[in-house]
């Protein structure tokens, strides 16, 4: 390459400045300076190169009290890029330097509202904060954030025996309450269950006794429909036998025959009526 020409890689951007003087924002590619004048005085070409990859930036260690006065150590990571390298050069001194100042300001403002409780149930709304307190300003100097997460938690020693029994503690509580609701959940059932199958118990009972007073009711039914249809057959002979006194007569004779067939029947004849009449045989 020659001492006049310049390559700028694709992950980067150059501040072109004319003594002293910015004159322009290269991009990836080949750029030629200006040639030495061979008179008089050239002018002085400087190019700044600007990373724009993204980045990690760890703020570690910041003692910080949260506002339940507890002091505990925090490491923050933060992902960011620049955005606009004319402002990250021109802006601020270093924008590492201040992105790093102002995420440390932050976590700070964060975490004294917060509990000792919040902090360790709720990491999210550590980032959230940052997020929403230093986007805004990191934009201003050329610098975009993409996350800032909680990436360690220390607690003094004693504070954490402290919280690991907490802790622990929590988690038996937490296990006696699942099975506590796990067994009052059995319990519902089973009553649940005794409740519905008394129901049906009760149902079927009802439905027993209904279709056991509709077969009484329709056995008497029966019987008395018998018992008219017998009457009827009865007055229908004796109207017969009145009409007819022969057929009277071969009734009788059919039972004299049948008596004649048991050995202890007696007939006794009624001779003042000229009638017989039979009889048992009496000890």
């Amino acid at each position: 390459m020659a001492a006049n020409e310049i390559i700028i890689k694709d992950t980067h951007r150059g501040l072109k400045y004319v003594d002293g003087v910015l004159a322009d924002v290269l991009g990836a590619g080949m750029h030629k300076l200006p040639k030495p004048a061979l008179f008089g005085r050239s002018p002085k070409v400087e190019i700044v190169l600007v990373d724009m990859r993204n980045r990690d930036l760890t703020i570690k260690g910041q003692e910080i009290l949260t506002a339940d006065k507890v002091a505990i150590r925090v490491s923050i990571l933060v992902q960011f890029a620049v955005t606009d390298p004319k402002a990250a050069i021109h802006k601020v001194a270093s924008y590492e330097d201040r992105l790093y100042s102002d995420v440390q300001l932050a976590a700070r403002r964060s975490l004294a509202t917060m509990s000792l409780e919040e902090i360790l149930t709720n990491r999210f709304r550590l980032s959230e904060d940052i997020l929403r307190d230093v986007k805004e300003a990191a934009t201003g100097y050329g610098v975009a954030i993409d996350r800032a997460d909680v990436k360690d938690l220390v607690f003094p020693g004693n504070l954490q025996e402290i919280m690991n029994k907490v802790l622990a503690a929590e988690r038996t509580s937490e296990a006696q309450l699942v099975e506590a609701r796990t067994k009052a959940e059995v319990t519902r059932i089973d009553a649940q269950i005794r409740a519905e199958t008394a129901r049906i118990q009760a149902q079927a009972d009802a439905e027993a006794v209904r279709l056991r007073a509709a077969a009484d009711a329709e056995a008497s039914r029966l019987r008395v429909q018998a018992e008219r249809e017998a009457l009827d057959e009865r007055t229908k002979s004796a109207a017969a036998y009145a009409d007819h006194p022969a057929l009277l007569r071969l009734e009788e004779l059919a039972a004299l025959r049948e008596l004649a067939k048991n050995a202890n029947a007696r007939l006794y004849l009624d001779f003042k009526n000229g009638a017989a009449k039979d009889g048992r045989d009496v000890d």
